[in-house]
C-alpha cells in the first residue's frame, strides 16, 4: 500500500458485498462484481482446486442463503494505488468458516474480484 493512501471507499464497499453475496448465496451480485476472467483457488490439504466465473456462480446458485445476520469479518484491506486491493477476511458458509484473501482490479470505474483464494479455518459445528 501507498505509505499515507487511505482506502478506496468503493473498494471496501466491494468487500462487504461480497461477505453478504457468499453468506446469502446471491448469485446476481457476482454477476456483476467478478471480473470475467476470475479465477477462484481452493487451499485443502496440500492440494488446489480451481474454479471459473461460470463455475463460481453455478456454486452459489446451488445452495440456500443463511439467516440474518451475516457472519463475517474483514480482516484487512491493502490498496496499491488506484489499480488493485487485496482483502482478507472470513466468511462463514454453514457448517464452515473460510478464510479468503480476495485480489481486487479498478477496470471502468469499478472495482471487480479477479482472484479469490481460500481456505477452510473452522468447522462451526465443532466449535471454533
Amino acid at each position: 500500500m501507498d505509505g499515507a493512501q487511505a482506502i478506496d471507499a468503493g473498494l471496501r464497499d466491494a468487500a462487504l458485498a461480497y461477505c453478504e453475496a457468499v453468506y446469502f448465496a446471491r448469485a446476481e451480485v457476482f454477476e456483476g462484481l467478478c471480473h470475467d476472467k476470475f479465477q477462484m483457488t481452493l487451499v485443502e490439504n496440500g492440494e488446489t482446486t480451481f474454479w471459473d466465473k461460470a463455475s463460481y456462480l453455478e456454486r452459489v446458485r446451488g445452495r440456500d442463503p443463511f439467516p440474518a445476520p451475516a457472519q463475517y469479518e474483514i480482516l484487512s484491506i491493502d490498496q496499491a494505488g488506484n489499480e488493485m486491493g487485496r482483502v482478507h477476511l472470513t466468511v462463514d458458509v454453514p457448517p464452515l468458516r473460510y478464510e479468503d484473501h480476495l485480489g481486487f482490479v479498478h477496470v471502468d470505474g469499478a472495482w471487480k474480484l479477479l482472484t479469490k483464494v481460500f481456505r477452510t479455518v473452522a468447522h462451526l459445528d465443532e466449535g471454533e
